[in-house]
């Protein structure tokens, strides 16, 4: 029985159905096979209940902050001051491509969303001044992947959600793991710039950095509040997103002037699009959550994991290993969604602390935006710069194998997770 289940959702996959319907259709074959018909009419309650959680109200509200910002100016101005402090080094421009995403991690939380982006501003400024193009995407790419690790992060508010875990205390683990991984990409283009000779830029002059700073202090005035928000328990991880929300109006409308009214429903579109596509998903997992516990498999994957190993950082390896495959097939938040009430029994079996945990999963998959032959950064990317799909995954491989390394260090170093949560009492 459970093989033909398994035989109907491969079939889906390769019909091209999106993922949120796979696994809707998939649950509803099982309860046909299985002859559960009368689950059926649990069905509409268990998709409700799956989105009843007052943590899942911050995905709208950080949504929402990215379009306030996007349009009220503050992306562009984080771009110029990136460019203005380090553009006149050699490889200039590619270090402003991981500046600036790191910047915008803080704000946009999505990896796909700053990918499309990012794609959009510096491929063609790249491209200008030299670089060559599938160079440029690829490099636009790899380093939107600290996107979710920087907080605030939609994917680490899926996590908390669905764990029970402290979302403000995965917001405090990601900073360090983010600043790994874009000293990782700075240390990469440094080597390949003196290698290949990359172009710079003219030197601004101090009062040009001063004056570009300035400007660009109300856009960082988002992660800042949030962060000490959350510190102070001054708000939630959750109400943080609306308190954002309020202050990307705020500096967009009024201190820049760059937000404009007729701008709004097209903001609320995008918001409203971007949810829906998200709940929809959390909600059809959640339903194909009731499959997974029915045929026990959660048990069945903790005995054979243990039977394997005792030991936690065998584990970690394999989960690894297994996460990374799962990132070439499923999307992140669907992945996320389906493995996390799988992997949490054993992650209290093996006395792993779940905000690290969360933050190697959230990674793991996270990567898998790099990998083919369903990593969707690589479709948007190759998109929007118009680059072939096939030269685009040869130009990414040294930048996931740098991510992977870097995986590796977060996983076996948890220091790099926990110490800023354990100072700040999570």
């Amino acid at each position: 029985m459970i093989a033909l289940v398994i035989l109907a959702f491969v079939v889906f996959l390769l019909m091209g159905i999106p993922i949120s319907l796979v696994l809707g259709m998939t649950t509803i074959v099982y309860f046909l096979v299985t002859g559960n018909t009368m689950l059926l009419e649990s069905t509409p309650q268990r998709l409700y209940s799956g989105m009843e959680n007052f943590g899942l109200l911050a995905i709208p509200l950080f949504m929402l902050t990215g379009e306030l910002m996007n349009s009220g100016g503050i992306t562009n101005r984080l771009v110029v001051f990136a460019r203005k402090l380090v553009g006149h080094v050699r490889g200039g421009l590619a270090y402003v491509t991981v500046i600036s995403n790191m910047f915008l991690a803080s704000i946009l939380g999505s990896a796909n969303a700053q990918a499309a982006m990012m794609s959009k501003v510096m491929v063609p400024e790249m491209e200008k001044e030299g670089y060559n193009r599938e160079f440029s995407s690829a490099l636009t790419l790899a380093s939107s992947i600290v996107a979710p690790i920087i907080p605030p992060s939609m994917i680490f508010i899926i996590y908390g959600t669905l764990s029970g875990t402290s979302i403000g205390g995965l917001f405090m683990a990601g900073i360090i793991p983010g600043t790994i991984f874009g000293i990782g990409f700075v240390a990469l283009i440094a080597y390949l710039g003196y290698k290949n000779n990359f172009p710079r830029s003219e030197r601004a002059s101090f009062a040009v950095i001063w004056s570009s700073f300035v400007k660009v202090l109300p856009a960082l005035l988002v992660p800042f509040v949030i962060t000490v928000g959350i510190l102070s328990g001054a708000f939630t991880a959750t109400e943080s997103a609306a308190v954002a929300s309020v202050i990307a109006f705020g500096v967009g409308k009024f201190f820049y002037r760059e937000l404009k009214w007729r701008s709004f429903p097209g903001i609320l579109v995008n918001t409203v699009i971007g949810t829906a596509t998200v709940t929809f998903l959390i909600a059809m997992a959640n339903l194909f959550g009731w499959l997974i516990a029915f045929e026990q498999i959660p048990q069945m994957i903790a005995n054979s994991m243990l039977s394997i190993s005792d030991n936690p950082f065998v584990f970690l390896l394999l989960v690894n290993i297994f996460l990374l495959v799962i990132g070439t097939l499923l999307d992140g938040i669907a992945a996320l969604i389906i493995l996390v009430p799988v992997f949490m029994p054993l992650v209290t079996a093996f006395q792993i602390d779940p905000i690290h945990f969360g933050v190697i999963i959230c990674i793991n998959l996270t990567i898998g935006l790099l990998t083919p032959p369903v990593g969707t950064g690589l479709f948007i990317v190759s998109s929007i710069a118009e680059v072939k799909f096939e030269r685009l995954i040869r130009a990414v491989m040294p930048m996931l194998l740098l991510g992977i390394a870097m995986l590796l260090i977060v996983t076996y170093w948890e220091q790099t997770t926990l110490f800023i949560p354990r100072l700040l009492g999570f």
